[in-house]
């Protein structure tokens, strides 16, 4: 089949319209980046926190190590009641990825990286100063209309962030869900805090914020992110005038120097599209859906949107797997969105409790969390960023010997089973020196990892085949996996296991569900 020579077309410049635009080029596809904005805005941290899992997606575009060497990383994060440490959680990996769990960085270096892969790859055409003002698409094709004329491609990915409220229009979706009455101040503050460098901290209701919530994250350049939950009518000018704002950081950081990098005041909002695949156009990150930001779920999520638009666009432009694998974006990462809003939005009704009752019930729960396991256990200061698991996915094939227990405790992974993100080790592929992880493999197509006693099956691509023993000679790989000699596992491009089988039949069968053959939607 030949390959649809009309470019793909990305709609928003951020972090996840990049992120898009770099994968789907190193599919071999053409794409063309559009952005309303004149040019790139890089003020202010915004989304700051970036979990191992998208680093590890950048990296397969090149700027994933950068990104880690330049951020903060940090590998605790700590919940405190007024001035006294209800716990704190270290974030566990199964296998043995070179990234750290987090790393903090401003949004905007995030977007330089990124802008600087951009700039390299000659199948990305970006084009700034190009506001939609149309969508159009029928059985052959898209159509954007811009105040520079019409645009024609084969698939379109709309990345228009939060404010995409034009463009959701435009496809049709609804946006429903709700908006959070508390403000929150940010203020991006260069200053030394000693001990504080490598952990972020949240705090409950401390004396110099009472009745109310104080996050800090350390950022590069002796920068730390402190957010204070404040009223729906703080005025942050007069808080300037008064020297309230400078009494405020005070209270946190003592009688230091410091200086105001940058400063706002946001209101959080938890919404989600009805639908994220509408024909030909698909819909990922902040213009898909919003969360609050007690966890740095909304930009790492929209990262896993791009790899998982990605990877299924080359298949279907390459003819490797039918149009009707893209409704699988729509039911992965619809369902991905709708358990990030049941996360997060858990952890704002306990940070903004709605009645009274509310209010004592979580005053009586963090002063037993000093001492008893059970309330501690129950105190929500955000769950942390991690990947969605596909175990319910039309194009996972469920194994009975592994069934998914759940989501995980706080800072863990789940034991590796179908729709597992698969976890990383050290490998060694012959004739491939710059392989040198199993993500890095995966993310070539898909592939198919061949237990010592099981048979070994023909593929042509986009399947490869590889026996476990001779990637990894030691247990390390064998033992992360928890694989057994008799076992076949398949595994996604964008690394996450589709199927562990036993005979040819089966990995016939579980091939054919994960390409959305129309047994998979029967």
């Amino acid at each position: 089949m030949t390959l649809d020579s009309r470019p793909v077309l990305v709609l928003g410049a951020g972090p996840v319209g990049q992120t898009t635009a770099l994968l789907l080029a190193r599919w071999g596809l053409p794409v063309v980046l559009f952005d309303g904005r004149s040019e790139r805005d890089l003020v202010g941290s915004k989304a700051i926190c970036q979990q191992r899992d998208v680093l590890d997606v950048w990296d397969a575009v090149g700027v994933g190590a950068q990104i880690a060497r330049r951020g903060v990383t940090w590998t605790t994060a700590r919940t405190f009641h007024r001035d006294r440490e209800l716990f704190s959680v270290r974030f566990a990996d199964r296998g043995r990825s070179p990234f750290p769990p987090f790393v903090n960085i401003s949004q905007g270096e995030t977007e330089e990286a990124l802008d600087a892969a951009i700039a390299a790859q000659p199948l990305i055409d970006v084009r700034w100063g190009h506001r939609v003002t149309g969508v159009d698409q029928d059985s052959t094709g898209v159509e954007i209309r811009t105040a520079h004329g019409v645009h024609k491609g084969s698939y379109a990915v709309v990345c228009p962030g939060a404010r995409g409220d034009d463009v959701r229009k435009m496809l049709g979706l609804t946006f429903d869900g709700e908006s959070f009455d508390d403000s929150f101040l940010i203020c991006d503050i260069r200053t030394t805090l000693t001990g504080w460098e490598t952990e972020r901290r949240f705090y409950f209701d401390p004396e110099w914020n009472p009745g109310r919530q104080v996050l800090i994250h350390p950022c590069p350049d002796s920068t730390y992110r402190i957010d204070w939950q404040v009223p729906p009518d703080f005025d942050l000018t007069a808080e300037e005038t008064s020297g309230g704002l400078d009494r405020r950081i005070r209270q946190v950081i003592g009688d230091r120097p410091y200086e105001i990098v940058w400063k706002s005041v946001y209101r959080f909002h938890s919404r989600v599209v009805n639908r994220m695949r509408v024909g030909r156009v698909l819909i990922a990150g902040d213009g898909a859906h919003l969360y609050s930001p007690f966890g740095a779920r909304g930009l790492n999520s929209g990262v896993l949107d791009a790899e998982n638009a990605a990877w299924k666009l080359a298949y279907v432009l390459r003819g490797w797997a039918p149009e009707e694998l893209l409704e699988s974006y729509h039911d992965e990462r619809h369902a991905a969105a709708r358990e990030n809003l049941e996360i997060t939005g858990a952890t704002m009704r306990f940070l903004v409790p709605g009645t009274p009752a509310e209010v004592a019930h979580r005053r009586d729960l963090l002063e037993r969390a000093a001492a008893d396991p059970e309330a501690r256990a129950r105190v929500d200061s955000g769950r942390l960023a991690e990947p969605f698991w596909y175990v319910d996915s039309p194009l996972t094939t469920p194994d009975a010997r592994r069934p998914f227990p759940g989501r995980p405790a706080r800072g863990d992974v789940p034991v590796p089973a179908p729709g597992v993100l698969v976890p990383d080790c050290p490998i060694t592929v012959a004739g491939r020196p710059e392989i040198t992880r199993l993500r890095q493999l995966a993310r070539e197509g898909i592939t198919v990892l061949v237990g010592s006693a099981a048979p070994l099956p023909t593929a042509d691509p986009p399947v490869t085949v590889h026996r476990l023993d001779d990637l990894d000679a030691g247990p390390t790989l064998r033992e992360a996996l928890g694989a057994r000699p008799d076992e076949i596992w398949i595994v996604r491009p964008d690394a996450h296991i589709a199927a562990v089988v036993t005979t040819a039949a089966e990995l016939n069968t579980a091939l054919g569900r994960l390409l959305a053959h129309e047994e998979a939607y029967a």
